[in-house]
């Protein structure tokens, strides 16, 4: 009887690890597609053995829970990379904004005859000087210095604008990315709180996958790293180091305004703005267009707009106008602006210059018919007046560099998604649901539930058999 009773507990136990193990196969069929779900398998383990004289029996398995088929080291590898990705991309996006600003600067190539904007305006206001050389005392051609004048202005005033809108446009990004973030981050504190409570030495199965899906989501938006804890948790960092998430306890970002821009600041009040910026993620992106690729175009622009309106300015006063009296400003600029610090020249210059007659186009003391220093005017468009090269070649060096940055990150964005799927790949074929795969041990399972089964009726007709003494019993398995 103890030899039957023994089958009956190996059968039963049979019974309730199949059961349990198509359990964890329904649930990984039913998160096939959730998103951050890890596979699970069934952990079998082989019961101790008895021992009848000098023979080891078997007493069957049993499955003692569902283990999580994740590698930490391939979820750190697209966390890092994710965060890389997400940078580039932020960081194109912009770029390509700053560059359709500038989009018809000038043509293909080299060739600027076919350009617009501020490069074709240059062009256009030089080209107005030159034409009152064979006529200084035209009133027309002198008005239209000043209309070429007043549309080089505005155009700089607008592309100045513009970039400065562009700039507070991805500093109120900033600002919401890390409100996301620092709710992430309470979230991962959360979690790491019932992970260490319920699963302190094992596997959390759903717990770690919700942890790890925020983590995802956080290497989206900023530079994270993390340490796991003796205890199962993660310590989160930012890529500084600044403490993000211990334990149980997040530690929020918070934010000031720091020379006109949001800046960021750690629990300790440490500004971490540039640890964010190098760190990554979308927020590292846009930090690194909003601090260095549009202030980097501002100051083109600006070195650009102080040089011109300050050599004619200059030339223009050292001539006598259609009146013979002493030249006068052409352009007005930020009363700050010099040559060595020309911020705010492209938002702030403008003519003030109002009468045509004011052209100071003959050399001082000649007639109003002179024109040598029109001539002498129109011929600073020859000269190497900013960055050692003429105006219109340092606008079109500008726009070039600006096209060769946007190619650059965009092939580096290019190569860095190439490498994200590879390893989002390499995490599905470990971690992700395969319903082939699923089906397979689902039959697999069946049968070995319905063959415990008749082992089980097969042990209940001996039973039956053996208490029948002397009656025959007949029984199939």
């Amino acid at each position: 009887m103890a030899t039957i009773s023994t089958a009956f507990n190996i059968a039963t136990g049979a019974l309730d690890a199949d059961q349990a193990a198509l359990d964890v196969v329904a649930n990984n069929t039913a998160n096939a597609n959730t998103p951050g779900y890890t596979l699970e398998m069934p952990v079998w383990v082989q019961n101790d053995a008895v021992t009848l004289n000098g023979v080891d029996y078997g007493m069957g398995v049993q499955m003692t829970g569902a283990e999580s088929q994740r590698s930490r080291v391939l979820d750190q590898a697209v966390q890092q990379q994710t965060q890389a990705e997400s940078a580039s991309s932020a960081r194109l996006t912009a770029l390509d904004q700053m560059q359709a600003l500038f989009s018809g600067a000038t043509s293909a190539g080299t060739d600027t005859s076919a350009s617009s904007g501020i490069g074709s305006d240059l062009s256009n206001f030089f080209d107005s000087l030159a034409s009152m050389e064979s006529s200084p005392s035209d009133d027309a051609l002198r008005e239209s210095v000043l209309s070429a004048a007043g549309t080089l202005a505005s155009d700089f005033n607008g592309a100045a604008s513009q970039l400065e809108s562009q700039q507070q446009s991805l500093d109120e990004q900033a600002g919401s990315v890390v409100s996301q973030a620092n709710t992430l981050l309470s979230d991962v504190a959360q979690l790491n709180l019932q992970i260490e409570t319920t699963s302190p030495s094992a596997d959390a199965g759903t717990l770690e996958d919700q942890r790890q899906e925020d983590l995802t989501q956080l290497s989206q938006l900023m530079g994270i790293r993390t340490v796991t804890t003796e205890n199962n948790g993660l310590t989160v960092t930012t890529d500084g180091g600044a403490l993000l998430v211990s334990e149980g306890q997040a530690y929020s970002i918070t934010s000031g305004e720091s020379d006109g821009v949001t800046h960021f600041y750690d629990s300790q009040g440490s500004d971490i703005t540039s640890d964010l910026t190098a760190g990554g993620g979308q927020l590292g992106g846009i930090l690194t267009a909003r601090d260095q690729d549009i202030p980097e175009a501002l100051n083109s622009l600006d070195t650009l707009a102080y040089a011109v309106a300050s050599q004619v300015n200059t030339q223009n006063e050292a001539g006598s106008d259609l009146n013979g009296d002493a030249g006068t400003a052409i352009f007005g600029l930020p009363a700050d602006a010099t040559e060595a610090a020309p911020a705010g020249s492209a938002a702030g210059i403008s003519v003030i210059m109002t009468d045509p007659a004011d052209v100071a186009a003959a050399a001082s003391g000649q007639g109003p018919s002179d024109n040598t220093n029109i001539t002498a005017m129109a011929n600073i468009a020859n000269q190497a007046i900013a960055g050692g090269t003429t105006a219109t070649e340092y606008f079109s060096d500008f726009v070039t560099t600006l096209g060769s940055q946007v190619s650059e990150v965009s092939s580096e964005n290019t190569a860095q998604q190439a490498a994200l799927t590879q390893l989002q790949d390499q995490v599905g074929s470990l971690s992700g649901v395969n319903l082939n795969d699923e089906a397979a041990q689902l039959e697999t399972l069946e049968q070995a539930y319905e063959a415990a089964s008749k082992l089980f009726t097969t042990v209940d007709q001996v039973m039956v058999s053996a208490l029948n003494l002397g009656v025959t019993t007949s029984f199939s398995s």
